[in-house]
């Protein structure tokens, strides 16, 4: 009877290691680190339990920026602008909010080609005081959504389209109606570029959907970004913009740099 128990387990055990195979090959990495969580005690007894499962990032790791009453009041000036839309993208901010921190402190305006409705930027604000700085921050973008023009051809074989976004200048132009720094400037990058009357440069944030553009403005402001300036690519490494990805790494590689790979699929990069 006791070597029948013991085979009857051993038959128990074998389909339970076949079974986590399958899933393992089946589920994506990131479900599955949720599944773990989720499934079985001793995982997250060693990990803990996720302190972030927002955005397409589930992390045990500290976010202690959750409890900062600063950056949730920027978080919360950007999130009323109604650009997150349903998302909730607060790791997201506060890498945006930390490269405006560093970007602060060096020589050099700010720049932002991408905007929607100003829900990032109007957080910057917000979280650097930069209503009180002598910087200039520039906001380029169609405000009514992408140009065909300046989408690839690879892009527009996986789906991309012109559009996709309403027409919202007229409420960027209140968000930051109060901030005398601030300027707006309307039209399609790159054809906008040149109104960007500054010699240096010290914050870069790129994300317009599309390559094209993206790669135009990067190098256009490259030789104006100072030493320690930074770009930061809002969709550098998320699935379904692998051209942006691409393209960015070749961009870094003529530079003799690399792109920083973050989890949360931004990408930064650090002018030497």
């Amino acid at each position: 009877m006791r070597q029948i128990r013991r085979a009857a387990g051993q038959i128990l055990r074998d389909k339970l290691n076949g079974l986590k195979a399958t899933i393992k090959s089946v589920l994506p990495l990131r479900a599955l680190e949720v599944y773990r969580f989720l499934h079985n005690p001793a995982y997250a007894l060693v990990y803990g339990p996720l302190n972030y499962n927002q955005d397409g990032l589930a992390t045990a790791h500290r976010a202690d920026f959750l409890t900062d009453e600063l950056f949730n009041e920027s978080y919360r000036l950007g999130e009323s602008t109604g650009s997150f839309r349903e998302n909730r993208i607060q790791w997201r901010a506060h890498v945006a909010c930390w490269a405006a921190s560093h970007a602060k402190l060096l020589e050099g305006d700010f720049v932002e080609c991408g905007v929607y409705r100003g829900g990032l930027s109007r957080a910057i604000i917000n979280y650097i005081g930069f209503q009180n700085l002598p910087k200039r921050f520039y906001l380029l973008d169609t405000y009514e959504g992408l140009v065909d023009a300046y989408i690839s051809d690879e892009e527009k074989q996986r789906g991309k389209a012109a559009g996709g976004y309403e027409e919202c200048y007229e409420a960027v132009k209140k968000t930051f109606e109060g901030f005398p720094n601030v300027r707006i400037i309307r039209g399609a990058v790159p054809e906008t570029l040149s109104q960007v009357d500054t010699d240096k440069v010290a914050y870069l944030s790129l994300d317009m959907n599309c390559a094209p553009p993206e790669i135009a403005a990067a190098e256009f402001f490259w030789d104006k970004l100072v030493p320690g300036g930074l770009i930061l690519l809002d969709d550098y490494n998320w699935v379904g913009y692998e051209p942006q990805k691409r393209a960015f790494d070749a961009f870094a590689v003529r530079r003799g740099i690399k792109v920083l790979n973050l989890p949360t699929g931004q990408g930064l990069i650090i002018k030497p």
